[in-house]
């Protein structure tokens, strides 16, 4: 399924610049169309978090592909689509002191199992640095091995240079390049002197579903060891990368920014469904999450781990 995030040019159906009631006036959206008959705000752009940094963080933080803007200018923000199809907003309150005490006994429970499952992953993700000549660059990775073999986004590491790799621990230790699928946007990285790692656990793409609740793990903005949560909002999922396409991505809006790319999205058993390589943004020149974040599935990785382990072994 191909995820469009592009509307056709809007046509006045009556000729005139007239409302459907006859009447005439300036529009909503400012960009020529009428507030009445214009089709709904653009959806965010797809971004590319490939582009230098701008001066707040020491290092050009890498956060998805190098993805082209699907929408070119006129794009509305999430607040503003959020309030297109909000509606008044009024809710009924039927809720009793009983129903209220067990919401919140629920959440209690559900926030418990969460922090078990982020302490149970956390020790196999990691930061991938790369040191240029020119730039700087980070990334997040996820520990396939006990001696240090990383699996992480190619575009992480694309921009060449000296390689090391952060643990959870603290610890920073060399590591290089071993194997890389541009295609996929996926590579493997071998930490050098190290054991005694844990492996991250992967699932598989039939035990993954709309609503399912995850949690994303990764270095956003070069802060180490972040956890976020939400849920899956989409399967098979399309997104251009300019000179690519990558396909059957699973969709979240657990938050993901700049330096969660090569980061796990893990279900609530702790396994990983996918590798998160990409965010959507309100406009060009926006590079925070607005809900809409994509992960390489589970069944893709591990695939495409194989043909890498062959190449690097």
């Amino acid at each position: 399924m191909t995820d469009l995030l592009t509307r056709p040019p809007y046509s006045d159906p009556y000729g005139d610049g007239s409302h459907s009631d006859g009447s005439h006036g300036d529009n909503s959206y400012g960009d020529g169309t009428s507030s009445h008959n214009a089709p709904p705000p653009l959806p965010p752009n797809v971004y590319s978090h490939r582009k230098g940094g701008n001066g707040r963080w020491p290092r050009r933080i890498a956060g998805g592909a190098a993805l082209l803007a699907l929408v070119a200018g006129g794009g509305a923000s999430g607040a503003v689509i959020a309030e297109h199809y909000a509606g008044d907003g009024t809710t009924t309150a039927a809720a009793g002191t009983t129903t209220t005490a067990t919401n919140a006994s629920a959440a209690t429970t559900g926030s418990t199992s969460l922090a078990a499952v982020a302490a149970k992953v956390s020790p196999s993700i990691v930061t991938v640095l790369i040191d240029g000549q020119n730039e700087s660059a980070l990334g997040s990775g996820v520990v396939l091995r006990s001696d240090g073999l990383v699996l992480t986004n190619n575009h992480v590491i694309s921009s060449g240079g000296t390689v090391s790799v952060r643990l959870s621990d603290g610890r920073t230790v060399p590591a290089e390049v071993v194997a890389t699928d541009t295609t996929h946007d996926l590579a493997l990285v071998q930490a050098t002197g190290i054991t005694g790692l844990t492996p991250a656990t992967f699932g598989t793409d039939d035990s993954v579903a709309v609503g399912d609740t995850v949690l994303a793990f990764g270095a956003p903005l070069g802060l180490e060891g972040t956890v976020t949560s939400g849920i899956v909002s989409a399967l098979d999922r399309e997104v251009s990368t300019g000179t690519e396409k990558l396909s059957g991505l699973l969709q979240t809006d657990a938050a993901i920014n700049e330096g969660n790319s090569g980061g796990a999205l893990v279900d609530t058993a702790g396994n990983v469904i996918g590798i998160n390589v990409a965010i959507a943004t309100a406009d060009t020149s926006s590079t925070g999450s607005v809900g809409l974040g994509f992960a390489i599935p589970a069944d893709t990785v591990t695939q495409v781990v194989k043909q890498l382990e062959t190449k690097a072994s």
